[in-house]
């Protein structure tokens, strides 16, 4: 995950009702660890508890105080999906000598403007960022994850197809983030 996330750790997913948090949540209760994962919609907190997540958190753009409620001394890790808009919150989440993981930009939002790491990053909170592939998992942990959702004992959350029709549904239904999991657009 970009975080060396140990057994036994708690990890903070920003973005946790994308397909790409919802697979993390599942990666991370695999290997012990607590999850707090994030969404914009209050209705949407079963959905999160549903796969796997411990504590689900609505986020209006500032979790960190309900984070550190939580876990006092920060989280261990916390892995990135929205992006740069709620970047230095996700850092303040996290301990001394925890890492964020910078992933993904749901925002749309790609750079960090007036960047001064000085004022940007808390003193020891380490900050990554993380663009590979399946390849870069344990071949035992990609195994046993893909094992698990062929049987159905795990998901990848809801996935929701659109039609070429449709598409103009769709990217509303993306950008104004209507849909937990994965959307996914046909064409004929």
């Amino acid at each position: 995950m970009g975080s060396d996330l140990r057994p036994g750790q708690t990890l903070l997913i920003r973005g946790g009702t994308s397909a790409l948090g919802l697979a993390a949540t599942a990666l991370a209760k695999d290997m012990g660890a607590t999850v707090l994962a994030t969404t914009r919609d209050a209705g949407r907190t079963a959905a999160l508890t549903a796969h796997g997540v411990d504590h689900p958190l609505v986020d209006d753009g500032s979790v960190a105080d309900g984070v550190r409620a939580l876990v006092p001394g920060g989280v261990d890790a916390a892995l990135e999906l929205v992006g740069t808009p709620t970047l230095p919150d996700t850092l303040a989440t996290t301990r001394v000598h925890g890492t964020v993981c910078f992933t993904g930009m749901l925002s749309n939002q790609w750079t960090v403007r007036g960047f001064y790491p000085i004022a940007y990053l808390p003193t020891g909170v380490r900050l990554t960022a993380y663009s590979g592939d399946a390849a870069d998992l344990p071949a035992a942990v990609l195994q046993g994850y893909l094992d698990r959702t062929a049987t159905g004992e795990i998901g990848l959350g809801p996935v929701h197809v659109y039609s070429l029709d449709e598409m103009a549904t769709a990217q509303r239904d993306l950008e104004e983030g209507r849909k937990v999991g994965k959307l996914v657009g046909l064409t004929a």
